[in-house]
């Protein structure tokens, strides 16, 4: 009775705590979402109101046919599309290495990745624009691209490596013993298991490289190639007309091609993220 008792009130406990949690990411997106349904009285209202007293999209409607924001979100897809495609094509045959395969310098290897996956963009920004710039690859979606790669490899590689390390090794084996190479074991065997995985970290690949903000606003000066996340800087600092509801209504705009790719494959991220504590 005593234990049921306490197991109801730890349960209680944490919803209490997932909400509070919940509440402290959700609020800021609650309040942007608010914002961009306000007209400018009502942004100097005090105390402030978090429901707008009329909805209405106008601020939407201005923003999409008086700023490029349709171009903003097309910089960002052709960046963040190479980003995503470079990063898989490199961080499976890399995870299956490390999965797979015992070589010289592996566990060196395995460090030296975690070591670049914990710097942040801000300490290598500075350096990459005089790199750059000597080489003439500023303003360069293409530029950009690898940088976007360099930055997801890490991660993307160490998912990958937990999620195929949960995959019987026996399953190499019988295609070995069918003939199969190494490679045909990867492509035949290994992908279509690890496709989850695959999916799960195209997501958060896709999250991460959406949301990159300094490598951009320091590599990029053409306000024309701008993604998403630099076009909206550039929206509120060069435009006398914008003001915070408009700005609030880019903002909804463009996070609005993350939250349809997170509902559509959520169910995959769990898996990829606790894929390396399944093992045995």
């Amino acid at each position: 009775m005593l234990q049921n008792k306490y197991t109801k009130l730890t349960k209680i406990g944490l919803y209490i705590s997932y909400l509070f949690i919940a509440l402290f990411f959700l609020g800021p997106v609650l309040w942007v979402l608010s914002l961009s349904f306000k007209t400018v009285p009502e942004l100097f209202y005090v105390p402030p109101k978090l429901f707008p007293e009329t909805i209405s999209l106008y601020n939407y409607s201005f923003i999409l046919v008086k700023a490029d924001i349709f171009a903003y979100l097309i910089n960002s897809t052709k960046i963040v599309g190479g980003t995503i495609l470079g990063t898989l094509l490199l961080a499976i045959p890399a995870a299956f290495a490390f999965s797979r395969l015992n070589f010289k310098g592996k566990h060196f290897s395995q460090f030296a990745l975690l070591v670049f996956q914990m710097i942040s963009p801000l300490v290598i920004a500075i350096p990459l624009y005089k790199y750059f710039s000597r080489m003439g690859l500023l303003n360069n979606y293409w530029s950009m691209t690898l940088v976007y790669i360099v930055l997801s490899l890490p991660f993307a590689t160490w998912s990958l490596k937990g999620y195929m390390d949960t995959i019987p090794i026996s399953l190499d084996e019988a295609g070995t013993i069918d003939g199969c190479s190494r490679m045909q074991v990867l492509t035949w065997l290994l992908l279509p298991v690890i496709m989850p995985g695959i999916l799960s970290v195209l997501i958060l690949v896709f999250v991460r490289s959406w949301a990159q903000f300094i490598i951009p606003f320091i590599l990029l000066s053409d306000s024309r190639k701008f993604p998403i996340s630099v076009g909206l800087v550039n929206l509120q600092s060069t435009s006398d007309a914008i003001t915070t509801h408009y700005l609030a209504a880019a903002c909804i705009i463009g996070i609005i091609p993350t939250i349809i790719i997170f509902i559509i494959l959520q169910r995959y991220i769990v898996s990829a993220l606790t894929a390396g504590a399944l093992k045995g």
